[in-house]
């Protein structure tokens, strides 16, 4: 039976929450607190506290999550438009599906057209009318299309015209509109585009144009005087609100003519303003120009700094941002103090014209590029992060959520692999490009340089290198002899020491057709950072099971195979695979030597088909295994489940997908993970941890469940929980929850949350998972359940609650603990803790689930943690006491509520007439009653110090103390329970000696007057 888990096994966002690349931004007119970024990969998100916290948008009604522009209407906020693909065009640029719509403010979103587009450089909205509006479209980075130039809709996005086109090379890149006349448009055009091993901007194609008409007509501006003559490169536009004669743009050009103009007859003439060339350095991926909505004299150009002139362009200074690469600004037309700015670190909002900014420690939308774990309990992962750098988070951390005090970073720089020394999670090896290489010794924090070949291959071409290490250049560990490193560059490289000698243990491994390897860039500039170099290993990997089988691919489309540790190897390439393909990922089996997987990608090649293979025999023949894949979500990644033979997960550009198959068929695995690129995943101790290429990283907990088949027949299904671990997490101190945005303090740090129907929400930390014992199970039908923890003995040590009798697979979780204490209404606690149930002791249990009248049962084991010194047998003592504890606890609360419905009886007969002769005794019965009740609990309001705690609270706090770690309790703990517990004792003797006198006396008495006697609850 092939079941849905999606809604059982939910992933959960581990951070980090630093920003990755922002691509478009804008504030909202009115509200003065509320932004929007439209991030490259990651979806739109909102902010309305002032870039204090960031929630994502789009999810749920985007299928791309690159966004290429947004924009909000003036005259009707509540519309907005988000165009969907980078313009950036980098070597790993991410597509999108055309423009959506909002008219709620961004709570919902339509898609409304231009899909063919695939990227979308800006959009513009007539400031009177929300539903005209005007697209800037790229088409396809890898292929021409007609799909480009400039769109135009008059009916919100029902129908588009194509009103300015160039040919199917040339791109429309930038729009500015006249607010003052918006019938006045300037539309610039690019010819640029990418192949797998270059990078082309500029061309005959590229050139700036004027409407007056609202676009049914356009006049080129691009020969006139005083624009640079030649050919053109990437250029921007921004005509002046502050005064419409005025226009900037910003050209990329020849024979040194690259630079900011000025025009202020509307572009009939223009005059070069400045020298200044930082503002247009590496053209292809800035040329940003942004005209001051109040001042003619001001203007704003982005590139590696923001700059901003002040003179009318001729002198420039930088203005500060958190990070560098500047990508997008929005400037407040009624408030020019109050900007947003996008840059490679995310997005930044400031209140006083960039002098200061906000954080983008708040945006969990990094761009990971591969993940590995170590063997660490709780395991960490490791990944390099597009545009900042390495990092290791874990999956979980001893706080109550995964903030940046558990984050370090461990050498080599923003693209690379990151391997793990095997059995010494301490060494960390590390990639960036440039063939750069380092270990890292967590111990003394040094990094050291290893590289293969350290010679600096910046700004050569490919062709021109002794080795061509590729932007992200495999990097392996390997799994059998921890002194053993490889990396590849178009030959496997290795080294048996760690990184201090090595040797190269391959042929080139690629076509190395000298046409793929000259310099990258031009035919303007030249761009060599490595992005674009080509014929190189792409993907490699070792057998778990043979340290001899090796496998590598190519990013010009070839597989090989070595079965004696790299002396041979064949060539092992797919021949259903076209050619040129790039081999992104091989997954050696680690359940059969002969097994191994592919994952490669086409879309450099303009085809987004996807393509996945299996091999039994060594490559000697391929399958295709892409069945239930849709056929245009291209394949970064597969990988097996090292616990489970034929179940496989592949990432794509948009997704996740499973097989229990070996591949014969998928079907969508999303499981709560938002639509991005993932470009990497890891199957670990039964976790499917997820490395995206725009939202951090993700994990979804305890997949185990796929292992299992169902019977077709089934009416119910109880999977196998997985051993257990206890581990334990400190989940801070807050103010008891109120509505919006709450804090907590967790270890060194605050995190905020904002509580809602589903639970907490944190808005600035990673998710831990839930401390407790995941349990699935699957209903054909619905039906009444139940689900009981039982010990060892058979005994139930637990009860579920509030559990789905729906149709389908639900998951539920045991909190490792037995029964709290009985309750007291109002009752609070110096420690919340105590009033917990007890922590369950390490053993085997079971779970049995009833379905109607049928029982099913599966037993688990109950681990302590392995970091701990206490043994079972202390953490039994532990786990006895504090059940003493707690029932103690339930003796006192027992008894107090007993005394309390007492009370409320003899307050109900101070009113009855015909008791009048009994005052004295009711008084005098209360009175005792209160005493006790008073030395029980205490019920005065307020905050707990303002009153002396009694004896439940003391309890419950000595409960927390023994609770308090995974140890034996400690003698004074021990005296402390005896001390209380005589206590309680002495309490309850005199209770039971007032119930069974006093009490009786009295009841005795209202017999004889035929007044009703008091009961006392069981």
């Amino acid at each position: 039976m092939q079941l849905d888990f999606n809604s059982a096994l939910r992933a959960r966002l581990v951070g980090p929450h630093r920003g990755g690349r922002v691509t478009a931004v804008v504030g909202h007119p009115t509200n003065p607190q509320m932004f929007y970024f439209g991030h490259c990969a990651g979806g739109v998100w909102q902010t309305s506290d002032g870039g204090r916290f960031w929630t994502s948008i789009s999810d749920g009604y985007f299928a791309t999550g690159a966004v290429g522009a947004l924009a909000i209407s003036e005259s009707d906020p509540n519309v907005l438009y988000a165009g969907m693909g980078e313009t950036n065009i980098r070597g790993n640029v991410s597509h999108g599906d055309g423009v959506y719509r909002s008219t709620d403010g961004g709570r919902s979103w339509q898609n409304v057209g231009l899909r063919q587009t695939r990227h979308i450089a800006r959009i513009r909205i007539d400031p009177r009318d929300p539903d005209i509006a005007y697209v800037a479209a790229f088409g396809h980075v890898y292929g021409p299309n007609p799909e480009r130039g400039v769109y135009r809709t008059l009916d919100g996005g029902k129908n588009w015209d194509r009103i300015l086109f160039r040919d199917d090379r040339t791109a429309a890149i930038d729009l500015s509109i006249d607010v003052t006349n918006p019938r006045i448009l300037y539309a610039a055009l690019w010819e640029g585009w990418r192949t797998p091993y270059s990078l082309s901007s500029g061309g005959p194609g590229s050139g700036l144009f004027r409407s007056s008409d609202g676009g049914n007509s356009w006049t080129e501006l691009t020969r006139n005087q005083g624009l640079p003559p030649g050919l053109w490169g990437r250029p921007g536009v921004a005509v002046s609100p502050a005064n419409p004669d005025r226009v900037w743009a910003l050209v990329e050009a020849e024979a040194d003519g690259s630079g900011l103009f000025r025009s202020d007859d509307r572009g009939q003439t223009w005059v070069r303003t400045t020298t200044e060339t930082r503002i247009s350095q590496r053209s292809w991926y800035f040329m940003h120009v942004f005209a001051d909505p109040r001042d003619a004299q001001t203007v704003w150009c982005l590139n590696v700094q923001a700059w901003k002139s002040t003179d009318g362009g001729s002198l420039f200074e930088a203005i500060p941002t958190p990070f560098e690469d500047q990508h997008d600004l929005w400037i407040d037309p009624r408030d020019t103090r109050r900007v947003i700015e996008g840059n490679d670190g995310g997005a930044c909002v400031s209140f006083n014209g960039g002098a200061s900014w906000s954080s983008q420690y708040n945006q969990p939308t990094a761009q990971l590029y591969h993940v590995v774990t170590d063997d660490q309990v709780p395991y960490r992962m490791y990944g390099a992060q597009q545009d900042i750098n390495t990092l290791s988070l874990p999956s979980r951390s001893s706080n109550a959520a995964i903030t940046p005090a558990d984050w370090y970073s461990v050498g080599g720089g923003e693209s690379g692999y990151v391997a793990v020394r095997k059995a010494d999670p301490n060494t960390v090896y590390a990639g960036s490009f440039g063939g750069h290489l380092t270990r890292y010794d967590h111990r003394t924090g040094q990094i050291q340089d290893i590289s293969v070949w350290p010679d600096d291959p910046m700004g050569w071409g490919a062709g021109d290198l002794k080795y061509r290490f590729q932007w992200t250049f495999p990097l392996l560990a390997s799994q059998h002899d921890a002194d053993v490193l490889y990396a590849c560059s178009q030959h496997v490289h290795r080294s048996r020491d760690r990184g201090m000698h090595w040797e190269t243990i391959s042929p080139d491994l690629t076509r190395a057709d000298l046409a793929t390897l000259e310099p990258s860039g031009g035919p303007i500039h030249k761009d060599n950072v490595s992005t674009e170099y080509y014929a190189t290993v792409f993907a490699l990997a070792e057998s778990p099971l043979d340290p001899n089988v090796l496998w590598a691919g190519s990013d010009d489309g070839l597989v090989h195979v070595s079965r004696d540790a790299g002396a041979t190897w064949q060539n092992a390439t797919p021949p259903a695979l076209p050619e040129w393909s790039l081999i992104s990922i091989i997954d050696a089996s680690p359940h059969h030597a002969a097994t191994a997987y592919v994952a490669a990608t086409r879309y450099k090649l303009d085809d987004f088909s996807p393509y996945l293979f299996r091999t039994t025999d060594f490559g000697a023949t391929w399958a295709p295994i892409t069945s239930g894949i849709r056929s245009d979500d291209f394949t970064r990644v597969i990988r097996e489940d090292p616990a489970a033979p034929g179940v496989l997960f592949a990432g794509t550009e948009t997704g996740l997908y499973v097989s229990t198959n070996s591949g014969d068929s998928w079907q969508p695995f999303q499981s709560g993970v938002p639509v991005t690129p993932i470009h990497d995943l890891v199957v670990k101790d039964g976790d499917l941890v997820l490395a995206t290429h725009g939202r951090s990283f993700w994990i979804v907990d305890d997949i185990t469940p796929l292992h299992e088949a169902v019977p077709d027949d089934a009416a119910a299904h109880l999977f196998a929980p997985r051993t257990a671990i206890r581990f334990r997490s400190f989940h801070g101190f807050s103010l008891p929850q109120a509505r919006g945005k709450n804090s907590r303090l967790i270890g060194p740090l605050h995190i905020t949350y904002a509580p809602g129907a589903d639970g907490e929400t944190l808005l600035d930390a990673g998710s831990n998972p839930v401390d407790g014992v995941p349990i699935t199970y699957y209903l054909r039908e619905s039906s009444q359940v139940s689900l009981d923890i039982l010990d060892a003995s058979g005994s139930v040590a637990a009860t579920l609650q509030s559990l789905s009798g729906e149709p389908g697979v639900h998951r539920a979780v045991w909190g490792m603990r037995y029964p709290p204490p009985s309750s007291v209404a109002g009752a609070t606690f110096w420690e919340d803790a105590g009033a917990t149930g007890p922590l369950a002791p390490p053993g085997t249990y079971a779970v049995r689930l009833r379905v109607a009248d049928e029982e099913y049962t599966r037993t688990f084991q109950l681990r302590a943690d392995p970091r701990i010194e206490a043994t079972d047998a202390d953490l039994r003592q532990q786990f006895d006491l504090l059940l003493a504890i707690r029932d103690r606890l339930s003796q006192t609360h027992d008894t107090a509520n007993r005394i309390a419905a007492l009370r409320e009886q003899l307050a109900a007969w101070r009113a009855r007439p015909d008791a009048a002769d009994l005052q004295d005794d009711v008084d005098s019965l209360d009175a005792m009653l209160s005493a006790v009740d008073a030395q029980l609990i205490q019920r005065a309001p307020g905050l707990t110090y303002a009153h002396p705690i009694q004896l439940n609270a003391k309890l419950a706090a000595l409960a927390a103390v023994v609770g308090s770690a995974d140890s034996a309790p400690t003698q004074s703990s021990r005296e402390v329970f005896a001390n209380l517990s005589a206590r309680l004792d002495a309490l309850l003797a005199q209770y039971h000696q007032i119930v069974s006198t006093s009490l009786a006396e009295l009841n005795q008495s209202a017999r004889a007057l035929e007044v009703p006697i008091l009961s006392i609850n069981p």
